[in-house]
């Protein structure tokens, strides 16, 4: 067999999962459903309103919920059945999709209509989303969690290029309101899919007993173990400043290159493509490693730069592409990491902080990269996104290096050799320390 069809049968290999693959081709059809959802609500606000304000504030309604209380959807995750949570956070988002279409074709619809909508939908992801991420592991187990991973982005980074398309196509054939009614018809196709589940080949774990403090318990817990701590320290930089394209992309089409719609599309299409490259590859990976999280983060750092650099239109399509395959590989490690260094009690906890520090700082990470953008240039606001991916990058490095050194420092006061061959050294080598601190440096890298 060829290296390429080796790698092409385990980009995949999740697939054979009969549970997996009735939620993998739900959530192609669902997360579709729910891209052309958003893309229509936006358009709807500002057809209402003609005001920019009004489009932030739906955004930041939509997210603030995961932002001030995610953390709570994760206790919810560890102490009940995630499958039957999934499956009524699905129907509650089908029902919110179904009320607004219904407003919007009897032309019943105002703005804080779509505004209570909006938190509401927010306040039901703050549970989903959560459940949905730490319910992967229970469909493939840990062996396959990596794979999943990869695909599920896949998934996700492909509906961002058809889901909008089609509401497009829908807005300017049929109307408005048909986004929204389909939107709510994509989640019963998830409810499906789930209710078709073998509950026998879950890899479930005990539900985490109701307590008091649990929410202090999983702080705790994520701050005392060193890989989970630099993981969400490193995902909370990133995310915050350097995943705000949907606020850079649209003025760099019109103040760099001089374009409309159709070049911001063109711009959005290409740093799609990128994505579900990088999404096919940490599909193919076997299992995440520190050195591909903190490798990933800084090469997205540079690539943002030199995007943000390109100095004509054609190349910024180019740059879009590696720099998009990064992002997405990066986001993709962190998840996959996060999981599988997760106790199964705690998962539910770890995963919404996950999404507290990536899909709730939106709100926070968004306005700061526009008042850069407006206050400075555009290319400035990716240059601030690329420095915040370098300067975390290299803090996320340095810490592995000194825990590494810590390691190497306690095993030498052992009198039990614990050096790898790589780092063996002559009698006498705990005089050299110069020596051991590049062999250190060695084993960080392998990690």
């Amino acid at each position: 067999m060829t290296p390429l069809r080796v790698v092409g049968r385990r980009t995949f290999y999740s697939l054979r999962v009969p549970n997996y693959r009735l939620y993998f081709f739900s959530q192609i059809v669902s997360m579709s459903g729910t891209w052309m959802g958003s893309v229509a609500q936006m358009w709807l606000v500002y057809e209402l309103t003609g005001s920019g304000v009004a489009l932030g504030i739906v955004t930041a309604l939509q997210f603030a919920p995961i932002l001030i209380a995610g953390m709570w959807g994760g206790i919810v995750a560890d102490r009940f059945d995630k499958r039957r949570v999934i499956i009524v956070t699905q129907a509650a988002s089908a029902v919110i999709a179904l009320v607004l279409g219904v407003l919007t074709v009897t032309g019943a619809i105002e703005l804080w209509m779509i505004y209570a909508l909006a938190f509401t939908f927010g306040c039901v992801a703050l549970i989903e989303v959560p459940t949905r991420q730490s319910f992967v592991i229970e469909m493939v187990g840990s062996e396959y969690l990596s794979n999943a991973v990869g695909l599920n982005s896949t998934v996700f980074t492909s509906a961002r290029v058809v889901g909008p398309a089609l509401a497009g196509l829908l807005i300017a054939t049929v109307g408005i309101a048909w986004c929204f009614l389909i939107n709510a018809a994509s989640y019963l196709v998830v409810i499906a899919g789930l209710r078709a589940m073998d509950p026998d080949q879950l890899h479930r774990s005990e539900p985490a007993q109701r307590g008091k403090g649990q929410l202090r318990e999983g702080l705790r817990y994520v701050w005392s173990t060193p890989i989970l701590r630099l993981s969400l320290l490193l995902m909370t930089v990133v995310g915050t400043l350097a995943f705000n394209f949907r606020v850079l992309l649209p003025v760099m089409a019109e103040t760099e290159f001089a374009g409309g719609a159709g070049t911001y599309g063109a711009l959005s299409a290409f740093m799609g493509a990128g994505t579900v490259m990088g999404a096919l590859l940490a599909a193919s990976r076997v299992r995440p490693t520190r050195r591909m999280l903190i490798g990933s983060a800084l090469a997205y750092g540079v690539l943002i730069m030199i995007a943000g650099a390109a100095p004509t239109l054609a190349w910024e399509m180019v740059a879009l592409i590696p720099m998009g395959a990064a992002g997405i590989a990066f986001v993709a490690t962190a998840n996959s990491t996060l999981q599988l260094n997760s106790d199964d009690a705690m998962r539910g906890r770890v995963m919404a902080l996950y999404s507290v520090v990536f899909l709730g700082s939106t709100p926070i990470g968004g306005p700061i990269a526009g008042w850069v953008a407006e206050q400075y240039g555009v290319r400035a606001g990716f240059w601030l996104s690329g420095l915040a991916c370098l300067i975390a990058g290299g803090f996320a490095l340095r810490a592995v290096r000194n825990e590494s050194l810590t390691s190497e420092e306690a095993a030498g006061s052992s009198p039990v050799s614990t050096t790898t061959p790589d780092d063996a050294a002559p009698a006498g080598a705990s005089e050299r320390p110069v020596r051991r601190v590049l062999g250190a440096v060695r084993y960080a890298l392998r990690k």
